[in-house]
């Protein structure tokens, strides 16, 4: 159980770091707020985005309901495959699109982990 507690708090952890920066960068980085015009969306959408991913970072972290952890991974994932496809969609390279798949990779380690956490917890 050690070892999946080590990997689920290395990829939470860094799935936060990655989904906290991004938030920063949407309400801070003039690039970040071309791209969604580039990929052809309002700006609200930006700024909406980046609250979500704020909510999402502190409900995996925080000792929460596990049943508002789901909705955190549900929301992760509809927003990488969402990320993966307008990207598509535009036209971008597949290498300008691969960082949505990396990070739904490192989120399913994530909940796939957490999944065994609780299994482990219930049979307790």
């Amino acid at each position: 159980m050690k070892k999946v507690n080590i990997i689920y708090w290395v990829a939470t952890g860094l799935i936060s770091l990655m989904m906290a920066f991004s938030a920063f960068s949407y309400f801070t980085n003039p690039d970040v707020a071309a791209g969604f015009v580039h990929l052809g969306f309002p700006d609200y959408f930006r700024i909406e985005l980046g609250i979500a991913k704020v909510i999402g970072v502190i409900v995996l972290l925080a000792p929460v309901w596990p049943k508002l952890k789901e909705w955190a991974y549900a929301g992760f994932t509809i927003n990488f495959i969402s990320a993966f496809i307008a990207h598509q969609a535009v036209g971008d390279s597949l290498s300008d699109s691969m960082g949505p798949i990396i990070a739904f990779v490192l989120l399913a380690t994530s909940y796939w982990a957490f999944g065994k956490k609780q299994a482990s917890k219930a049979a307790n």
